[in-house]
């Protein structure tokens, strides 16, 4: 009797245990014996994969220290834009009087397909004015038409007296444009999340810190800030793994040309596209270990506020 009660757990768990194995864990092992062998998974060539990213012998085709360096500014500037802006958000949504309206605008770039809005953004993009709306506003006030996702020369014209004539990829001004639009589609996450931590704060202890003297700078830094910290960290470690594992915005907007390839689209083309399913392989398997301190950081996060 005592057996079939310590099974049945088990019992319910085995359909959620076999679907994992099958669809996660055994890719994942697979992938990782690709990546020691050769472009058609024939022969055992140890570490030279990993190595062929190390060293980037072919930059003009898979340039690996660019879609490195790329995905290092998307984890930095796509966090680092995005949450402040949620929190400052979160915080000025719940001032205002139609404050479900006003949240529910914010929200919807994460309503719909990531694919969807990448679409809408590349029309808005379009180099020809009659068709972008970005470059129809610009030429309007007498700019010139900008390639916005295609304009690799941008950031050198005021940067070229005091440095190199041509900058890394992570500096080029069409990377600086997808990080933006990243930042519209993920705005909204940012805001709910610490929206709801928001309502969490007792509305007594604000107000004795107003009556105390407390200007709205200093209750938000020093009572605001700290009591959504749980919060915070949920929200810069999810928007670090989506920024680790960007695909679908970069894909549909550029396909990763023109400076544009992150780790994830790299690994795409050289598995599917050039047939080289080693280096891709060890391209995903980079972008694992990169996501695994992260993941492990939020796991620990969680596991500290369960047991509180």
């Amino acid at each position: 009797m005592l057996n079939r009660h310590r099974w049945t757990p088990w019992l319910w768990l085995a359909p959620a245990l076999i679907e994992v194995s099958v669809f996660l864990v055994g890719p994942t092992v697979d992938t990782i014996r690709r990546s020691f062998l050769g472009p058609r998974s024939r022969e055992f060539i140890g570490l030279e994969n990993y190595a062929y990213i190390a060293q980037n012998p072919n930059p003009l085709v898979t340039d690996t220290h660019a879609a490195i360096l790329n995905v290092l500014m998307w984890v930095v500037l796509f966090t680092a834009l995005t949450m402040p802006l949620g929190l400052l958000l979160a915080v000025l949504t719940g001032r205002v009087r139609y404050e479900a309206a006003a949240k529910a605008a914010i929200f919807i770039p994460m309503a719909i397909s990531f694919v969807a809005a990448s679409v809408i953004w590349r029309f808005m993009l379009e180099f020809n004015p009659d068709i972008g709306s970005a470059n129809a506003v610009l030429t309007t006030l007498g700019g010139t038409a900008t390639a916005w996702l295609q304009d690799t020369r941008a950031p050198q014209a005021f940067l070229t007296p005091i440095g190199p004539e041509r900058l890394p990829a992570p500096l080029h001004l069409n990377n600086f444009v997808l990080i933006g639009i990243g930042t519209w589609m993920w705005t909204g996450f940012a805001m709910v999340v610490l929206s709801a931590g928001l309502k969490g704060i007792s509305a007594e202890m604000l107000e004795a810190a107003r009556v105390d003297g407390a200007t709205e700078t200093q209750i938000f830094w020093r009572i605001i800030v700290p009591t959504l910290r749980p919060a915070i960290v949920v929200v810069i470690t999810t928007l670090s793994i989506q920024a680790l594992k960007v695909f679908d915005l970069i894909w549909v907007t550029t396909g990763g040309r023109f400076g544009t390839d992150v780790v994830s689209t790299l690994f795409f083309k050289e598995a599917f596209v050039n047939q080289n399913l080693g280096v891709g392989s060890a391209l995903a398997v980079v972008l694992l270990i990169a996501v695994m301190p992260v993941m492990s950081l939020a796991i620990r996060r969680f596991q500290a506020q369960a047991a509180r």
